[in-house]
């Protein structure tokens, strides 16, 4: 199995592997690496270690080197570069009257290509605004549109829960979520409620998904009839995180709570008709 580095190339972005060859390269050491849109600047997130062929895009990239004060100080440049080509793109899209929206500009290392992401409702015809930029800038450009979670991954912010988003922390990639998992939560389906900043389902309801799935597979289903201290019951309620059911006992029919422990599913007994019983001809 061939030893491998993992490459961050932005905060909570994808993990690229690459190749350390001879070099000493350690976690959160910076690197340059030879990547298919050229030589980047990166973070080392994982250090050396053995990873099997099928898990790795082959061929596999090489790390060029360790970065070097000179490579730190050509990253702080580009960011500035971003931020000026970022207002000279507005004014252009302005001229040509597109319906886009800008998000984000990024410059490549070496400065072969700077790529400029942004949001739109439909398909855009910026062929006119590419050549501008071209001229301007005298280097590759790129117009790549995005989703809304991209936007959200880049422009960062504030969730429902006061915390910054997830995707723009830790989440590399974005995994589906669908409006089954708020359901087996008991969550509202109120959808401002389930709903991130970018107005879609909330990443968050995954995290928990696979814990909620575990917990049903223990506690009794709504309508169960069950034995409790009190009595017997129905089970009305499930309380996943607290491991508590609600039961109607039937003598009282009275509500309580019980912890998930003290209760045993009742076993109905139900004769089943032998073959042919209850039927005439």
């Amino acid at each position: 199995m061939p030893d491998v580095v993992g490459v961050r190339f932005k905060k909570a972005g994808k993990i690229y592997y690459f190749d350390p060859e001879d070099e000493d390269i350690k976690k959160e050491d910076f690197v340059i690496v030879e990547t298919s849109r050229g030589v980047e600047f990166g973070e080392v997130v994982v250090g050396r270690k053995e990873v099997k062929e099928e898990e790795l895009v082959l061929p596999l990239k090489r790390v060029i080197r360790t970065a070097t004060v000179k490579d730190h100080q050509q990253v702080r440049e580009n960011r500035e570069k971003e931020d000026e080509s970022f207002e000279i793109c507005l004014d252009k899209i302005s001229e040509h009257g597109l319906d886009m929206k800008l998000i984000d500009v990024e410059y490549t290392f070496d400065r072969n290509k700077i790529i400029f992401y942004f949001t739109a409702d439909g398909r855009i015809d910026f062929r006119e605004l590419v050549k501008d930029l071209a001229a301007v800038f005298r280097t590759r450009i790129e117009l790549r549109q995005i989703g809304v979670r991209d936007e959200a991954k880049m422009m960062g912010g504030l969730g429902p829960c006061g915390r910054m988003l997830c995707c723009s922390i830790f989440l590399g990639d974005f995994e589906p979520v669908s409006i089954r998992m708020a359901k087996d939560q008991n969550l509202s389906l109120n959808p401002t409620k389930i709903s991130g900043i970018c107005s879609r389902l909330m990443c968050c309801l995954r995290f928990e998904s696979d814990a909620y799935k575990d917990a049903r597979e223990v506690c009794p289903r709504m309508g169960k009839e069950v034995v409790t201290p009190e009595g017997e019951g129905r089970v009305v309620k499930v309380n996943t995180l607290k491991k508590s059911i609600a039961v109607e006992l039937f003598e009282s029919h009275k509500v309580m709570e019980f912890p998930l422990e003290e209760v045993i599913e009742k076993i109905v007994n139900q004769k089943c008709p032998k073959k042919n019983e209850g039927f005439s001809d």
